[in-house]
């Protein structure tokens, strides 16, 4: 009793109406109570018992209450209590919402009963709150309680959708152990009254060419046009995506023609999967083919189209064919980033196009980009390895004005050849700059500096000698 007066007392609170007290006129009571009057009212009395009003409110303030209740049990709580009032019927909003409230607390066995008792007192269910409840046993991992949910739906005369179909088939093939039962349940769909659309070949097409069974999932690209049933993009993109995995790029290709010939327009993710997968068979020619044709079909190439080709022709050792590829870029609409001239240069270095990478890395300081450390060092590493000291200090100074600290190993590489000729004055103003920089771990200029100090020590004791 006492926890259902401390529950009425928070209804009253949170539920009570606010209300005007009229005042009227003070009138002598024998005015107001003849006798006739009195003997009237007595009558009506008697004829019209006074009923109270429920102290709980109406259906729709108990409603408001559940759902701002933050302790889903003590939604529950005011719920049956509510419940035990005389001539009261919950709406069916508040049924909804504290099934999702004990869902999503995992309190599943009083979700179902209040699910049991919707069902017997014959509410209108609306189908949303079965997506809803599969949603709800996805995420608590639970694809067997999922599945019984939409199996039990027609019991509910609630007809499934295709929407609660897709949702358990994405549930269901999350778990690789429950690809087939997802196979099973698509295939007996119609059983339930509801047929597999776009989405749902989508779903399982996926999971198939992920899974390896990339026959099946043909089966059912197939089968898409036999049941009048059209792909659309993401299906012609998801058989591309499995051929490539499959090494069977060239299958991919006839795809895309086949996709163009029936007037689809393929997305920027089909042609990245399909350059990316060219370049990595180093079918270069093709790719940059590909690459020229997109924006002709319709699908202008983005910055990743590029960096793709890029890093394709760089990875082959054609780094002046990278080059023609990043000049086009400003033509077509497309300025190159940081990961365009990065993965060019270090590929120029790679070749020993030294010069040819300088006029990059200056061309990126121009435009306000900071190359990563190591650009710079494969670089200047480059040039002094080919004896070209003079473009390997331009280097480094470039990178100490802008303020990017050399790592241990850049320091390493220079500092011992400029040792070997005699040239420490003209280092003094880039060593000026060095020491501006904040010392960090990979600025160690004192281990650098052993260079220096064996410099100085040998000019010391040729000097003692010629003395």
């Amino acid at each position: 009793m006492k926890m259902h007066r401390v529950l009425l007392h928070s209804y009253r609170t949170a539920m009570a109406a606010p209300f005007h007290l009229v005042l009227l006129p003070r009138t002598p009571w024998r005015t107001l109570y003849s006798s006739s009057t009195h003997q009237q009212q007595q009558h009506q009395h008697k004829q019209e018992p006074h009923v109270k009003p429920s102290p709980i409110g109406s259906p729709s303030r108990v409603q408001k209450l559940i759902a701002s209740q933050s302790d889903p049990l003590l939604a529950k709580e005011i719920f049956d209590l509510a419940s035990l009032q005389p001539n009261f019927k919950h709406s069916y909003s508040s049924f909804h919402i504290l099934i999702l409230k004990l869902g999503w607390a995992r309190q599943f066995s009083l979700m179902q009963d209040l699910l049991m008792r919707l069902k017997s007192e014959q509410y209108s269910i609306n189908p949303s709150l079965f997506s809803d409840i599969i949603e709800i046993y996805g995420e608590a991992n639970l694809p067997d309680q999922a599945l019984k949910t939409f199996h039990s739906m027609l019991q509910f005369h609630s007809k499934p959708l295709p929407k609660h179909l897709n949702r358990l088939l994405q549930l269901l093939v999350s778990h690789r152990n429950y690809i087939r039962p997802a196979f099973d349940l698509f295939k007996s769909a119609h059983r339930y009254g509801v047929s597999p659309d776009t989405k749902s070949y989508n779903i399982l097409m996926s999971a198939f060419c992920f899974n390896g069974d990339l026959s099946i999932a043909y089966n059912l690209f197939n089968q898409m046009f036999k049941r009048d049933v059209a792909p659309d993009v993401e299906s012609y993109r998801i058989l591309m995506q499995g051929l490539c995995r499959k090494s069977q790029v060239n299958r991919a290709v006839d795809l895309l023609e086949d996709m163009l010939n029936k007037g689809y327009v393929p997305d920027a993710l089909s042609y990245t999967t399909l350059l990316n997968s060219l370049c990595r068979k180093k079918k270069l020619k093709e790719a940059y083919k590909l690459l020229c044709r997109m924006k002709v079909k319709g699908c202008n190439p983005d910055i990743v189209h590029y960096n793709t080709v890029i890093l394709g022709f760089c990875r082959e050792g054609r780094g002046l064919d990278a080059c023609k590829v990043l000049e086009d870029m400003p033509s077509n609409g497309c300025s190159p980033n940081l990961m365009s001239y990065g993965t060019l240069v270090s590929g120029l270095c790679d070749q020993g196009l030294y010069d040819e990478a300088k006029n990059y890395v200056e061309e990126m300081l121009s435009k306000g980009f900071s190359p990563h450390f190591s650009v710079f060092h494969a670089l200047i590493n480059g040039f002094c390895n080919v004896g070209k000291l003079e473009e390997a200090c331009e280097v480094l100074g470039e990178m100490l004005r802008h303020g990017e600290a050399p790592h241990t190993e850049t320091w390493v590489a220079i500092i011992p050849r400029i040792c070997e000729v005699d040239k420490l004055v003209r280092m003094e103003n880039i060593f000026d700059e060095a020491l501006k920089l904040e010392i960090t771990p990979n600025t160690r200029l004192v281990e650098a500096g052993i260079g220096l100090e064996e410099y100085v020590i040998r000019k010391v004791r040729d000097k003692s000698r010629k003395a």
